[in-house]
């Protein structure tokens, strides 16, 4: 039975609704951390809390959609009037936007991935930063992928944000070394998830693993004995 090593903790997660956010947050549940999921989705949200439940958890529902930055910025503070802390971020919510050549990219969709998987994460780390600095072990992890370390052509504003994403992430740990605070990105590889069924429509089901096979590699990232910092870690 996993420890429940967050017990009295709250952690954030994004793209909660579905897929690797969905199962992170039932993986922090069993951890003893209590919830707040984000996602569009509000059915996803229940049905995520419904596993929550299951399995002895407590979770709190924030249908919020991250392309609509003016709602992001209360996040913090609501988050401190409700429970007067925050000790998780997990950032799961991404956008795969149209696969194409660069330079025909369509700038509404390119901008619309970008919002998405990078903005929407700068504003996210502006409003809870001062939570994350004051928890007694505050821990950030930011789901990152392959294509935005290692060109794969194509892959246009998806992968432009994500290498975005990654210096984003890297200087924010620079400018935490001297903190508690500690922040990493997770690479969990191939997944059976509908952003992977859109970019690879004709790939059979069952081919890559079910997220619930990453979900406890990313949720020990939140861990208080977690003590890597600025790190890419790619799921083994």
């Amino acid at each position: 039975m996993t420890e429940r090593l967050l017990a009295g903790t709250v952690a954030l997660v994004t793209g909660g609704s579905r897929g690797l956010g969905a199962a992170t947050a039932v993986a922090l549940a069993k951890r003893g951390a209590h919830v707040v999921l984000i996602a569009r989705t509000v059915g996803g949200l229940e049905a995520t809390d419904d596993a929550v439940q299951a399995v002895g958890g407590k979770a709190t529902l924030l249908p919020l959609d991250l392309s609509k930055l003016d709602q992001l910025e209360a996040l913090g503070p609501t988050l401190f009037e409700r429970f007067g802390r925050l000790d998780g971020f997990v950032s799961c919510a991404a956008e795969l936007g149209t696969l194409s050549p660069i330079a025909h990219a369509e700038p509404k969709k390119f901008d619309g991935t970008m919002l998405v998987n990078f903005t929407a994460n700068q504003r996210l780390v502006r409003t809870l930063d001062p939570l994350l600095r004051a928890a007694p072990a505050g821990r950030a992890a930011f789901v990152t992928d392959k294509v935005g370390n290692v060109p794969v052509a194509y892959w246009a504003g998806y992968a432009v944000s994500k290498a975005a994403l990654e210096m984003m992430a890297r200087t924010w740990a620079e400018e935490t070394r001297t903190t508690n605070l500690r922040i990493n990105l997770f690479d969990p590889g191939p997944m059976s998830t509908n952003l992977r069924r859109k970019a690879f429509p004709g790939e059979p089901d069952g081919t890559q693993v079910a997220p619930e096979a990453r979900a406890d590699a990313l949720a020990d990232l939140l861990l208080p004995t977690e003590h890597r910092h600025g790190e890419r870690i790619a799921a083994a």
